[in-house]
């Protein structure tokens, strides 16, 4: 079954657009994994220091297979100076799809 992350950041006061860039350039080489299904970045309409990634793996494995690639951890390097606090990521196991 999928597994779907709601990846919830907060970005220190002006530098929404520095993370935006970062985001953008990553998620541009995320869209060439496999397992990849949905991976949507969104920005709070009323605190735009917030940030909530929303994405979906085929399964555990292209969820792992994510978090080890090199674009990744290039990214983490990006935008550790650019967070306001810890990232909440909370990882969900489908249940049922219609």
């Amino acid at each position: 079954m999928a597994i779907t992350v709601i990846a919830k950041l907060k970005v220190k006061a002006g530098n929404e657009a520095a993370f935006k860039d970062a985001a953008t350039a990553m998620i541009q080489q995320v869209k060439t994994e496999p397992g990849t299904q949905t991976y949507i970045l969104h920005q709070g309409a009323q605190d735009p220091t917030s940030f909530v990634y929303y994405e979906v793996y085929g399964d555990q494995a292209a969820f792992d297979a994510h978090g080890k690639t090199p674009h990744m951890a290039e990214f983490g390097k990006k935008i550790g100076a650019l967070l306001d606090g810890r990232p909440q990521i909370d990882v969900l196991r489908e249940v049922t799809r219609k």
